[in-house]
């Protein structure tokens, strides 16, 4: 099926770190639905976002959900 430019479906999910949706729990709770769409157990991911820094939160959602993300990092970096 041809799809027109505008008419594409959205393959990605784009989080602004700045905004509100880089918040924490709100990236803990991202991942435990990208897990279930998935079909992983979001039990050790959580763990081991939750186990260290933001900077560490960040890189474990990027390390196992990248393929379906873009993170778009604050204008100061991560940390």
């Amino acid at each position: 099926m041809i799809i027109p430019p505008q008419k594409q479906p959205q393959t990605h999910i784009t989080i602004d770190l700045a905004g509100p949706e880089g918040n924490a729990f709100a990236l803990i709770g991202l991942a435990k639905r990208l897990a279930k769409q998935h079909g992983l157990d979001p039990e050790p991911i959580v763990n081991k976002m939750m186990s260290e820094d933001y900077v560490n939160l960040v890189h474990t959602l990027n390390f196992h959900f990248g393929h379906c993300l873009i993170l778009i990092e604050p204008p100061g970096g991560l940390g």
